[in-house]
């Protein structure tokens, strides 16, 4: 709990004096963008409004209501939901996926995430990864080149930066690169 307590916090109002005295493990997220302070606000909007109701999860059709109606118009479309005699053909998929040239892949996974698998990732349920997160936010802000970035702390490098980067890049953010 103490965790979620101290990312609000710095959510809020970035690190404080308190912070000083952890050593974490910290990684920036650098990327540009028409107003890099407006993708910012926008990220921390967003990733406050999940954090807040980590102690009470949501069911998944409240979501659209809490949070912003941008960030949910640029999340792609879930998925139809095949009829009860077609169950998902795993392997057809993992096959399909196989066949994918490198550049394929990363442009399919670079894409626009569901609304649901982003929040897969902070679901602390039990039916998601929430309990297994392996970043936190530290502090954002913009530097003297007219680029930004966000930094968070992490468990270690490499981790799984994918809900971070759709975070930014659904806020607004462009050209992406990860690096202490």
């Amino acid at each position: 709990m103490e965790i979620v307590e101290s990312e609000l916090r710095r959510l809020r109002s970035g690190p404080g004096t308190e912070d000083g005295r952890q050593r974490p493990f910290l990684v920036r997220a650098r990327f540009t963008a028409e107003d890099p302070d407006q993708v910012i606000d926008n990220a921390r909007t967003v990733l406050t409004r999940v954090v807040e109701r980590t102690d009470d999860w949501p069911a998944f059709e409240r979501w659209p209501q809490l949070l912003p109606t941008w960030f949910i118009q640029r999340c792609a479309p879930e998925p139809v939901e095949p009829e009860p005699d077609e169950p998902f053909d795993a392997e057809a998929w993992m096959r399909q996926w196989e066949a994918m040239a490198p550049g394929e892949r990363a442009a399919a996974s670079a894409g626009p995430w569901t609304l649901s698998d982003w929040l897969h990732c902070f679901d602390p349920t039990g039916e998601g990864a929430g309990d297994e997160r392996s970043w936190w936010w530290w502090d954002a802000g913009t530097d003297r080149s007219g680029g930004a970035w966000v930094q968070v702390t992490t468990d270690g490098w490499p981790f799984g930066s994918g809900s971070l980067a759709w975070l930014i890049k659904a806020s607004g953010g462009r050209d992406l690169a990860f690096g202490p």
